[in-house]
């Protein structure tokens, strides 16, 4: 059965992001310091000779360790944040009224412009209005009544333990705010620090995503997945496609180690695929030592069927001079054919970028009916292509569902010059015993 957990068993503060980790812990900084400058503040007064009760900061200390040590047992900070920016509002006007006005008690309430700023700081710009809105309306309020009943004398104290406490407070108070928003600003850059590495190392492993995509699909079709596109299916009127189909490979892995078989085709296919770049063409899949490659699924380059033709002599050649091609028998035979096709992407989970059609079926017959070294093409793939190249005269293949069809061996490349056949013809063994076209 699965167990389901609750919210209410999941601890508050578990799972705190770094800027409410921020935020308390300048709350607690603030709590601290000013549990301390509250008796620190009335011990100067007391060496002074200046005695006050000290009941409003030894109640002042008793509720701030109180909440305090209810925030560490049970993690609620919101009531925690209400007490102490409570604290830091009202503790410094009750001094103050207990003193008799702002000037006896040194302007003692300037220490409570920490509960708007505090506010700020802990918690939201908007949560720290109504703090900020109370803060002036005590301070009017201090302001009237030290006007109306005249208290502005100095009450008894001397006029130098006045100023001397007017210097402290606006000193300390500067301090604590100083402090406090430069520990801020110094752990808001840490964080922004650690955000910025993060994404860096979320940009690339994003790139190694995108790199990924980019090798198993086209890179039009790559886009189009980025940009959340739904299901992707195209029609294509024509492209040309190539099969490659190895020889003998089947009876080498029987000879080989699994390393040793993955190691030759990955060889094998790495050349491919770089001759699949060189000449703008899409590799669309392998299947077992088979190799499937297009050309027209973008209109960058026009002679795709040139392309296709081009790659395949040269995947003839590079087999030819492959160290285990004479010694072991490796051979390579090709089916081309041009036509339309219907491609897109299939599955959501290893998925791939698929061609069907009949253009796709008849290159992978023309693969299964050529030689080894040979390369057979279909009749619209000649007719584009029997100016420039070499093939050898038709034959009659039996295509499954389609019947009779004619195809084409090909047999090298054209060079006119002067409209004579260049010397450095690629020549190929003969098909079914017919001779190279020279």
């Amino acid at each position: 059965m699965a167990q389901h957990i609750s919210s209410q068993e999941i601890k508050p503060g578990v799972l705190d992001s770094q800027e409410d980790k921020l935020r308390k812990s300048l709350l607690i900084f603030a709590a601290a310091f000013m549990t301390f400058a509250v008796m620190f503040w009335l011990a100067i007064y007391w060496a002074m000779g200046v005695h006050f009760s000290s009941n409003v900061p030894l109640g002042y200390q008793l509720i701030s360790v109180g909440s305090l040590l209810h925030y560490l047992k049970t993690r609620n900070f919101v009531v925690f944040r209400f007490i102490q920016l409570s604290l830091f509002l009202f503790t410094p006007f009750i001094m103050q009224w207990s003193m008799g006005s702002s000037i006896t008690s040194s302007g003692v309430t300037l220490w409570a412009l920490l509960a708007p700023i505090g506010a700020l700081v802990v918690s939201s710009w908007r949560e720290s209005l109504p703090w900020f809105f109370a803060y002036i309306v005590l301070t009017a309020l201090s302001g009237f009544f030290d006007y109306m009943l005249g208290t502005g004398g100095s009450g008894g104290i001397p006029m130098n333990t006045i100023g001397v406490f007017f210097a402290i407070n606006f000193a300390a108070m500067s301090s604590i705010l100083y402090f406090l928003v430069r520990y801020f600003v110094v752990e808001t850059e840490k964080i922004k620090l650690q955000l910025d590495q993060q994404h860096a190392l979320l940009a690339e492993e994003q790139k190694r995503s995108e790199r990924v995509l980019f090798n198993v699909l086209p890179s039009s079709i790559a886009e189009r997945l980025k940009s959340n596109e739904g299901l992707i299916a195209d029609g294509y009127a024509d492209v040309t496609v190539m099969f490659a189909d190895l020889v003998n490979f089947t009876q080498l892995t029987e000879q080989m180690s699994p390393e040793q078989m993955v190691g030759l085709l990955n060889n094998l296919f790495s050349e491919f695929d770089e001759l699949t770049e060189k000449h703008g063409l899409e590799k669309i899949k392998t299947i077992g030592d088979a190799y499937m490659v297009v050309g027209g699924l973008t209109r960058e380059r026009q002679d795709y069927a040139r392309d296709v033709v081009n790659m395949a002599l040269e995947m003839l050649e590079f087999i030819a001079s492959h160290p285990l091609s004479a010694r072991l028998g490796l051979g390579v035979h090709i089916g081309i054919a041009t036509g339309p096709v219907v491609a897109g992407v299939i599955g959501t989970k290893r998925f791939i970028y698929d061609l069907w059609g009949d253009t796709v079926n008849i290159a992978s017959r023309l693969t299964d009916d050529a030689r080894s070294g040979h390369i057979l093409t279909d009749k619209t793939t000649y007719n584009r292509l029997r100016h420039d190249f070499l093939f050898e005269p038709p034959s009659m293949l039996n295509i499954k569902g389609k019947g009779d069809m004619v195809s084409y061996r090909l047999v090298g490349r054209v060079d006119v010059a002067g409209n004579s056949i260049s010397n450095n013809v690629f020549h190929l063994p003969p098909h079914d015993g017919a001779p190279a076209v020279a």
